[in-house]
Parts: C-alpha cells; sequence; structure tokens
C-alpha cells in the first residue's frame, strides 16, 4: 500500500504510479486514462461562456480561480478503507462517464453526494481522489468563493457557479465545510442577505435534477444536523466517513513509518491502541514517534559540535519506547460527537 494517504497527510507521489480507476469523457482504456497527472497537464480551460457580460463575468473569472488546474495527487488506493464512501462516489461520478447509455431514466446518476463523519477522517481526501482520478472539472469552493460583502452578489455567484459548471461539463463541484454556508434557515440572527445565497443554492441544485447537465454537487460536513432539511434532499446520497477500523489503522502505520522502526515495532499492536483515533490523529502519533530518533540525534550533535561535512549522519529506529510515548502524549480528536453522529446516520444515512 506504498503512498498510502490519511486525513491531513499527503504521502510522496511517484511518476512510475500509473494504476488506478480513471474516467473521462472519450470512454476507458490507452495510455491517456491511466495518467490522470497528464490530464491536468495536457488539458486547457475553455474562455467564460459569451452570456456573463460586465460585473457577472468578473465574477466568473474569479470563479475560475477555484477550478483544480493541478492535480493532487491522490489515487482511490491511497486511501485506507472507507471502500463503501469510494464505491458510492464511483458510482456517482466513475461509472456515468464510463457508460453513460447505461445511467438514463430512472438510472439518472446521483446528482449530490454529502459526506459527513468526524473531522480528520478523509472527507476532505476522498473529494482530492475525484479531482485526480476522474477528468471532469473540479470546483473547489468554499464559504470565502461564494460569500461576498457587496449586497446581492453572493446570490449572483452561486448563480455564476453553476453556469460555469455547465459550461465546462462534466464537471464536479465541491462544497467543503458546507455547514458554513447551509445552516438550517429561519434561525436566530440570520441575515437576508444569507437567506437569499441559500435560497439561490437550493434553486440552482434543484435544476440539476433535470439531468443531462453533466454536473455533480459533492460535499462535505463535520455538522450534518445543521444543515438545511431542503439541501439534505438535494444530496441525494448522505455517506458516514467514520473512524478507521483496525486494519485501516495499522495500514496507515505500515506506510507512515516505513523503513524507520525496529524489527520489535508491532504495527497492529499500535492499530489496537488507536482505537477511536482519527485518520490525522494516527499521523500525529506517528510523526510524534519519528521524532523521538531525531530529537536524540539533536541532543547528541549540540553536544558533540558541528559535525563534519563529510560524515554521514544516520538517524536511529523508532523503538518500543519511542512508539509507546508517542501514544500517552497523542489523544484522540474525534470521539466527542459520536453519538449524534450515530443518530443522525439512523435517520438520514443513506450508505447502501
Amino acid at each position: 500500500m506504498q503512498g498510502l494517504h490519511v486525513a491531513g497527510q499527503a504521502a510522496p507521489t511517484t511518476s512510475s504510479r500509473t494504476s488506478g480507476t480513471t474516467c473521462g469523457p472519450g470512454g476507458v482504456g490507452g495510455d491517456s486514462d491511466s495518467d490522470p497527472e497528464g490530464f491536468f497537464e495536457r488539458r486547457v480551460l475553455k474562455p467564460l461562456p459569451a452570456h456573463l457580460q460586465g460585473e457577472l463575468r468578473d465574477l466568473g473569472a474569479a470563479l475560475s480561480r477555484d477550478i483544480f488546474t493541478e492535480s493532487p495527487h491522490v489515487r482511490w488506493e491511497d486511501i485506507a478503507g472507507l471502500e463503501g464512501a469510494k464505491r458510492l462516489i464511483k458510482e456517482a461520478v466513475v461509472l456515468p462517464l464510463r457508460y453513460p447509455q447505461l445511467f438514463t431514466g430512472l438510472l439518472a446518476p446521483w446528482r449530490g453526494v454529502l459526506l459527513y463523519g468526524p473531522p480528520g477522517t478523509g472527507k476532505t481526501l476522498l473529494a482530492k481522489a475525484v479531482a485526480t482520478e476522474c477528468r471532469t472539472t473540479f470546483f473547489n469552493i468554499s464559504a470565502s468563493s461564494i460569500i461576498s460583502k457587496w449586497r446581492g452578489d453572493s446570490e449572483k455567484l452561486v448563480r455564476v457557479l453553476f453556469d460555469l459548471a455547465r459550461h465546462h461539463a462534466p464537471s464536479t463541484v465541491f462544497l467543503d465545510e458546507i455547514d458554513a454556508l447551509m445552516g438550517a434557515r429561519g434561525g436566530e440572527g440570520e441575515h437576508e442577505a444569507s437567506r437569499r445565497m441559500k435560497t439561490e443554492l437550493l434553486i440552482q441544485m434543484d435544476g440539476l435534477a433535470r439531468g443531462g447537465e453533466g454536473v455533480f454537487v459533492l460535499a462535505a460536513t463535520n455538522l450534518p444536523w445543521e444543515l438545511d432539511m431542503a439541501l439534505l434532499r438535494r444530496l441525494e446520497k448522505r455517506i458516514l466517513v467514520p473512524l478507521p477500523s483496525p486494519a485501516a489503522r495499522k495500514a496507515m502505520f505500515s506506510t507512515l513509518l516505513a523503513g524507520r522502526c525496529a524489527a520489535d515495532v508491532s504495527m497492529e499492536a499500535l492499530a489496537e491502541r488507536t482505537e477511536g483515533y482519527s485518520g490525522s490523529d494516527v499521523a500525529v502519533v506517528a510523526k510524534e514517534a519519528a521524532m523521538r530518533p531525531l530529537r536524540r540525534l539533536m541532543s547528541r550533535l549540540e553536544l558533540d559540535g558541528p559535525p563534519d561535512p563529510a560524515a554521514r549522519i544516520e538517524l536511529g529506529p523508532v523503538t518500543v519506547e519511542d512508539a509507546r510515548a508517542a501514544l500517552e502524549v497523542s489523544k484522540p480528536s474525534a470521539r466527542l460527537l459520536e453519538e449524534r453522529y450515530r443518530k443522525f446516520s439512523e435517520e438520514y444515512g443513506q450508505t447502501a
């Protein structure tokens, strides 16, 4: 599992890796389909649509800066676990592009998917895999992208965003931390401008249900219970991205600590000791364990003075004691709302 990613941690990539699922309007197979990074290098974005004039053209130019023009270098196989989430996202994005003749009528592809779960479990990482592997125009949208201080601009930005998505179709619109944009309407202190922006977003997403536009909405949140109910209806699939399983945690430790550990350090024991840790927490434990041999080396170098430039400096291995100490100082950060996620999944989740 070389090149494994965990939430919040990017593993190094090599140019020799070309395996993985890719997709494109032109079908499957051939060298171009096995090289999604090359797709980013070769592609040229179309100019802004002609109907965007005046201030709308300026807004379109601003939103175009949120289109991924470089590969995030995250493959499906780089993500440990989360098989159900990966399968559903492929079903919504990859397969309709491969076999458009099958996804018609009642079998039209899903138009919206919500990824929810504790922080650090890989929601944004899944979105990066979509951007890397699927040859669609990927819009990486946050609250700052479509919220403006100028009256009326926020709803115009939302409309222009979906105009651009249709113009560059097939497109994926990724709305990160969507709870910041689409909290329940009618709440205390809600501003009129915020309500108009929310309404426009719902209208645009509802328009996608007509089909044939080639636009897919992928949203992520840590607080799904704060979302507007009308948005949940439009996000047809709601997928819990859970804390990693023991097998996934073992795979993460094996990759993150590859070549760094003494022979008696057990990856399985580390996985057992990190029950309740998110992917980001696992990365913190691995980094803390790897830092301890470095600290010992730095202390020795400071006592001995500057080393001989010709001498080779070797970093010692991570010991069992290093791993134990790292676990003692690194605590899980994502277990506080476990019961609320379970309850939301029972009421609204759709994982099948």
